[in-house]
């Protein structure tokens, strides 16, 4: 198997308010390899998110410093400099942000803006810079490039803020891309071609994805592995056939339920029950229980180990439902 580009051990990240602490990213593991799309799923709310923030070091105060161990071709993130970590963000490790309009300066052009990327990460000034930025809008599609220079974020639309946002994140090649809910405010039409662009630039390039999302219908069309979050934890992983066909944990099935497409036309939306619990409020043992139509009195108390679905240590719920499965120690 190839070695991972990204691997992360055990990432947990803590906010404190006041005198307390609470968990926002619990003991997280994952690996990511060269061309693989690795998908984080879960309603908002359960820390996908901050996931993403914390292994890229850029969780704001009042955040603690993440803990753990993030592996970027043996190097720990966790415990670079933070000169080392603006070298790698952006040139190496790029992220295209939920909301393009907060993510663009609204004082600049959207050319100056990626003019900016090309002289910190490339070297390159003037003319080259300039041409480097047209050639990013061309990749992702963006009409009249030269002319767009000179626009404002306000004078794009939703979809051609978030293609200057893909533009800007792809512009130096990174080896991984992470995508958080990169098309959760765009109309279908709009959301198909940003998802095809992305996948497009993927394998041209062989970049490592980590896609953030609560569609599952963008999971299926995109993914090759699924990782289900709920209240800060993993609770489900494996690949994205497993995930589909196999759903082993009571919350992933709760989530392929609730699809919109499942319903018939008149009927009211299915939804889960109950809403995901604030940090300060996570409940003891399984933290799903409350809303689980199969919890039992040990899912209120003990802490739940990952089980091995049918036996296969790459498809692991966090479920008492399957303890006669094998227990995964961690």
């Amino acid at each position: 198997m190839i070695d991972p580009i990204l691997d992360v051990r055990k990432l947990t990240a803590k906010l404190k308010l006041g005198n307390s602490s609470y968990v926002v990213v619990n003991n997280v593991s994952f690996q990511l390899r060269a061309g693989q799309t690795l998908a984080l799923v879960g309603e908002s709310g359960c820390g996908k998110s901050m996931t993403a923030l914390g292994l890229m070091r850029i969780l704001p105060p009042p955040f603690l410093n993440p803990e753990g161990t993030v592996l970027y071709r043996s190097q720990d993130l966790l415990k670079a400099s933070e000169k080392q970590m603006c070298a790698l963000r952006g040139r190496s490790i790029s992220m295209v942000f939920q909301d393009p309009s907060s993510a663009l300066n609204p004082v600049y052009t959207i050319g100056s803006q990626l003019v900016e990327v090309a002289e910190l990460h490339l070297g390159l000034y003037g003319d080259e810079a300039f041409e480097a930025t047209i050639e990013a809008f061309k990749k992702v599609g963006i009409p009249s490039p030269e002319k767009r220079f000179f626009d404002y974020p306000h004078q794009l639309s939703g979809g051609m803020k978030q293609r200057v946002l893909i533009a800007m994140s792809l512009m130096c090649e990174p080896e991984i891309l992470i995508a958080d809910e990169p098309t959760t405010a765009l109309d279908v039409t709009i959301q198909a071609q940003v998802l095809d662009l992305i996948r497009d630039l993927q394998q041209q390039n062989q970049m490592a994805l980590l896609l953030i999302t609560h569609d599952m219908g963008v999971v299926a069309e995109m993914a090759d592995q699924v990782i289900v979050m709920y209240a800060s934890q993993i609770v489900e992983s494996g690949s994205v056939r497993q995930i589909f066909n196999h759903p082993a944990h009571p919350y992933t099935q709760a989530l392929f339920n609730s699809r919109p497409g499942l319903v018939n036309k008149g009927e009211p939306l299915k939804t889960i029950q109950g809403s995901v619990p604030p940090i300060q409020h996570v409940p003891k043992g399984c933290p799903f229980h409350p809303r689980c139509p199969f919890a039992m009195e040990k899912c209120k108390v003990s802490a739940v180990p990952n089980f091995a679905i049918q036996q296969d240590p790459m498809h692991l719920a966090r479920c008492w439902l399957h303890e006669k499965s094998k227990a995964i120690h961690e």
